[in-house]
C-alpha cells in the first residue's frame, strides 16, 4: 500500500511537468510523506492501523484536487464497478462534495428524497451510518443506490437548524422530470427545464416551436434546480438558440482541446430570451447559460451558479484500488472554467423557492380527459417577475 501511496504522489507531481524543479519537488513531497509514515508509525501514542492512515491519505490526496477526483479502495472499487452494470434505484438527488461533506445540489420533484424533506443546500452527515467526509464522492455516490423498496438511513445538518435530523430514504427509480412548456401574458412562451439528460435538447426544441405556433413573441428559459444531465446535452440545446459562435470548449493537461461551435442548422428560434439561474444551476445547464450570456443571446437572470463541468477518467491500480481523476473541465466562451467560476448572471437577483413552477395562467398545457387540478398558493417569484421585467424592456426599445 505504501508503495502505491509513494507511487501516486510521485507519479501526479513527475507528469504534471518535464522540468527538473517540479521533479525534483515531487520526490522531495514523497520524502516528506515518508518521514510522516514513519513517525506515526514509531511515536503514536498505540500502534496505528497503517492501511486505514493510508487510506485516509489517498482520499485526502485526491480530494485535493477537485470534488469530483476519487479514491477507491478495493472493496469500493467493486461496488462501483456493480453500481455501473445492474440497474439501480437512487434518491433522486444530485450530490457533491462541499465543505468535505456531501451537499445536496438539486432534488428531483416527486423523488425519494422530496418525499423524506431534503431540500438543495442541505448536507448529508452519515450515509447508512457512514461519515462522508470519510467517504470520497464515488463511493457516497454508490452508497445512494441501491434495489427499488431498500431503505437508506442519513442524518441530516441543514442552515439554521441547530440538531441534526435522521431520516429514512426508500429508494425509488428516478425518471428524469419533463421539460414544461407554458404561455404566459404579453405573448411570453415559458420552458422549464429541470434537467438536461438525453433527449432534452429535441424536447425543449420541441417545446419552442408548440410556443411560436401559439404566438410567442418572448422567450424565458427556466433551468433552475437544473443540476441533472450530460454536457452534451447542454451544447445541443444552447444551439437552439444560437446562429453561430463558440459555445463552449473542453481542454486538460494531457486532454485534446475539444471546441464546441454553434451550427446554424441547429438553430430554432431568434426570438428575445431571458435565462433563469440558482446555486442549484449546474453541469449541462451551466454550459447553456454561459454560452447565451456571453454571446450576448441571453439575459442570465438569478443567482450564481454551483460551478460544475468536467470529465473523468477511471485508472485500476495493480493493488485492486482504483483512481477517479478530473482530466478535463469545460470552459465558457470567454475563457472561464466553469467548474472554478460557475455561471454570474448579468442580471442578479436573490432566490429562496426550492421548487419553482411557471406562473399559473388559464392557458396551461393539460390533457383534455384530465381533471383540472387547483393549483397550490405559491410565493412571489422575484427572479420570473424580473426575467419577464428585462424582456419586456428590451422589446420596447425595440
Amino acid at each position: 500500500m505504501l508503495v502505491v501511496v509513494f507511487a501516486l504522489i510521485g507519479g501526479l507531481g513527475v507528469h504534471a511537468s518535464s522540468s527538473s524543479s517540479n521533479a525534483d519537488s515531487s520526490y522531495t513531497h514523497m520524502q516528506v510523506y515518508s518521514e510522516v509514515l514513519h513517525r506515526i508509525r514509531t511515536e503514536y501514542v498505540e500502534e496505528p492501523n497503517m492501511n486505514s492512515v493510508t487510506n485516509g491519505a489517498l482520499h485526502g490526496l485526491l480530494e485535493s484536487l477537485d470534488a469530483n477526483s476519487s479514491y477507491l479502495t478495493p472493496a469500493e472499487y467493486k461496488a462501483y464497478q456493480a453500481s455501473k452494470t445492474d440497474a439501480k434505484a437512487g434518491i433522486g438527488a444530485v450530490i457533491s462534495k462541499r465543505f468535505g461533506y456531501a451537499a445536496v445540489v438539486s432534488v428531483t420533484p416527486g423523488g425519494p428524497a422530496d418525499k423524506a424533506g431534503i431540500n438543495a443546500g442541505d448536507i448529508l452527515e452519515t450515509v447508512n451510518g457512514k461519515i462522508t467526509h470519510d467517504l470520497s464522492l464515488a463511493a457516497i455516490k454508490t452508497q445512494l443506490q441501491g434495489d427499488p423498496g431498500s431503505r437508506l438511513e442519513v442524518v441530516l445538518i441543514r442552515a439554521r437548524k441547530v440538531e441534526p435530523q435522521k431520516l429514512t430514504i426508500v429508494r425509488e427509480v428516478v425518471n428524469s422530470p419533463a421539460v414544461q412548456d407554458q404561455m404566459m401574458a404579453e405573448n411570453v412562451g415559458y420552458i422549464k427545464a429541470q434537467a438536461l439528460t438525453k433527449g432534452k435538447a429535441q424536447d425543449i426544441a420541441t417545446k419552442i416551436k408548440n410556443l411560436q405556433s401559439k404566438g410567442a413573441k418572448k422567450l424565458v428559459l427556466d433551468l433552475r434546480n437544473d443540476a441533472e444531465g450530460d454536457e452534451d446535452e447542454g451544447i445541443a440545446v444552447a444551439n437552439l438558440f444560437l446562429g453561430k459562435g463558440l459555445i463552449s470548449y473542453l481542454q486538460g493537461q494531457k486532454y485534446p482541446k475539444s471546441t464546441f461551435n454553434a451550427d446554424p442548422q441547429k438553430k430554432v428560434t431568434d426570438l428575445p430570451l431571458a435565462v433563469l439561474v440558482n446555486r442549484s444551476t449546474a453541469g449541462a445547464a451551466e454550459i447553456v447559460a454561459s454560452a447565451l450570456l456571453d454571446n450576448g443571446r441571453a439575459d442570465v437572470v438569478g443567482e450564481k451558479t454551483f460551478g460544475e463541468g468536467s470529465v473523468q477518467k477511471v485508472l485500476d491500480v495493480p493493488d485492486g484500488s482504483a483512481l477517479i481523476l478530473s482530466v478535463a473541465k469545460y470552459y465558457t466562451p470567454k475563457d472561464k472554467i466553469i467548474q472554478d467560476s460557475g455561471v454570474t448572471p448579468n442580471v442578479p437577483v436573490a432566490g429562496g423557492l426550492d421548487d419553482v413552477t411557471a406562473v399559473t395562467d388559464d392557458d396551461s398545457e393539460a390533457a383534455p380527459d384530465e381533471p383540472q387540478q387547483s393549483k397550490p398558493q405559491q410565493k412571489e417569484d422575484d427572479q420570473l417577475k424580473k426575467a419577464l421585467d428585462v424582456l419586456n424592456r428590451k422589446t420596447q426599445k425595440s
